[in-house]
């Protein structure tokens, strides 16, 4: 259950410093860059085992093309200065000092919310005025937050979800997932209750068969997860297809902290 190199060999040209884990932003021989996390510099956690974040990116990205959605960047193993790991494709962001708009998951006044827009929490923001926490309901982000139910992602900030120069959005940080327990914490709640759409159901139906017995899928994530973990994800999946809507908030606490 470890993440698999070889990968692009990597230079490091700096460390990112957001986040408890060590990662780096690197390039490879070809000039391209790469986020890289080296095991040997995940922060040990109580509820997932020591050294399996990366594999688990790796996973989230092999369940995103499986799906046939490309929401994650390309992930893989790598080794780099730090030992193994994971290496994913770097997302040039969109800079909003240059073009402005909303974040897909952003900060409103809670009497100015924009068209096209669910409020998922009201609260107070750092001046004490009353603000909600929204995000868009379009088409790949509704995509995202179905695939974070399949994966039981413990971790969609609003800042895991980024927009490139040409306005792609793509999802990142799968580290904290398919654990066998409910660990969902996600700020995409906008469409608890409602139908999935036949296309979405049909994606889903090829990764229920996939993780079928011996199937493809389920093959390439036995070399990433535990046994219990892969059949957890199976069982899942089933119950979406069964199921035809997205789940509401259980009890506990559905929200990610903080929420950026």
């Amino acid at each position: 259950m470890t993440a698999r190199p070889p990968g692009p060999e990597l230079t490091v040209l700096h460390r990112i410093p957001s986040g408890s884990n060590a990662v780096y932003r690197c390039v490879d021989t070809l000039g391209e860059h790469w986020v890289y996390k080296p095991s040997a510099g995940e922060r040990p956690l109580t509820d997932f085992p020591d050294g399996s974040l990366a594999a688990r990116e790796i996973a989230a990205y092999t369940v995103s093309v499986a799906l046939g959605w490309d929401l994650v960047p390309e992930t893989v193993g790598a080794h780099g200065p730090g030992g193994p790991g994971m290496a994913q494709r770097w997302v040039d962001e969109i800079d909003r000092t240059e073009t402005p708009g909303h974040d897909p998951v952003d900060v409103h006044s809670v009497d100015a919310l924009p068209p096209g827009r669910v409020a998922v929490l009201r609260g107070q923001g750092s001046g004490g005025q009353e603000v909600v926490v929204a995000h868009a309901l379009d088409d790949r982000l509704r995509r995202i937050a179905l695939f974070d139910l399949v994966v039981n992602n413990a971790d969609r900030k609003g800042g895991h979800v980024l927009v490139d120069t040409s306005g792609q959005i793509w999802a990142i940080d799968h580290g904290l997932s398919f654990h066998t327990e409910d660990k969902l914490r996600t700020v995409l709640w906008g469409w608890a209750g409602q139908p999935l759409p036949p296309e979405d159901l049909e994606a889903l139906e090829t990764v229920r068969d996939g993780l079928a017995g011996d199937g493809p899928l389920a093959g390439a994530l036995r070399d990433l997860l535990a046994p219990d973990e892969v059949r957890a994800l199976e069982e899942r999946v089933a119950a979406l297809v069964e199921g035809e809507v997205f789940p509401a908030p259980g009890p506990g606490y559905p929200l990610p902290w903080p929420l950026f």
